[in-house]
């Protein structure tokens, strides 16, 4: 990684593969979409050196790290998308070169909080990054301020970058959500059927989601529709 023509894709060594749906225009729900169009807006404004995205596990915040990568690369940029919790299996010295990347996007940085080698790497990366020019987005929790960071110079750096903040979804966004992924995957979701499975499902998202992810396997092998005996009996509900 020792020029920025190496980075010419985001999925390098230490990448995460960039899911294909997670883009800005196929992340639904009204209660984070105005967080999702200012996280657009930033991403064309070269202002902030960083920006934090703030939330809960199930508020969308790794689609929109992804969406911001595609978005990068859209525009002919470099980015490259980390998951924290595989990259800390790695020495903290793998952050060398990151900083070439237009747009540098980590997921999960609460995993090294406490962990004063790895924040030391994430400081020394931040201002390397600053230095050239780019962007570094990450994913937390909670505000940086809120969380127990060992080296203050690290959160005063992600003190100075852009907040946003994401909120739990509502009852309505599980049902835009869970109809819109529905409708991508091809499957018609008539409204009985959406509100039937979200009276039985689990309220966190990615629990909603893996729910269709087996109705949709089990829609194809039987090659039935989504009706609510159909989806009773998958689940066994």
């Amino acid at each position: 990684m020792a020029d920025k023509a190496g980075l010419g894709h985001p999925q390098l060594t230490l990448g995460v593969g960039l899911r294909d749906d997670a883009r800005f225009e196929n992340f639904h729900g009204d209660r984070n979409l105005s967080v999702a169009q200012r996280l657009k807006l930033l991403c064309d404004d070269d202002s902030a050196p960083v920006v934090v995205l703030c939330g809960d596990d199930d508020t969308g915040k790794s689609h929109l790290l992804q969406a911001a990568c595609h978005w990068a690369e859209k525009r002919g940029r470099t980015a490259i998308c980390l998951s924290m919790d595989e990259l800390i299996g790695f020495d903290p010295g793998s952050l060398t070169g990151l900083e070439f990347a237009d747009l540098v996007a980590i997921d999960d940085l609460d995993r090294i909080i406490g962990n004063e080698e790895w924040e030391e790497a994430l400081f020394h990366l931040y201002n390397r990054i600053q230095d050239c020019g780019n962007r570094m987005l990450v994913t937390l929790g909670d505000t940086p301020g809120a969380l127990p960071f060992a080296l203050e110079d690290l959160l005063s750096r992600l003190g100075h970058g852009v907040l946003l903040q994401l909120g739990l979804y509502r009852d309505d966004d599980h049902l835009i959500i869970l109809r819109s992924r529905a409708e991508q995957r091809g499957l018609v979701m008539s409204d009985e059927v959406a509100s039937y499975i979200l009276r039985r499902a689990p309220r966190k998202l990615g629990e909603l989601l893996a729910i269709l992810d087996r109705l949709d396997d089990h829609s194809l092998r039987a090659q039935r529709g989504l009706t609510v005996p159909f989806v009773k009996s998958v689940m066994d509900w």
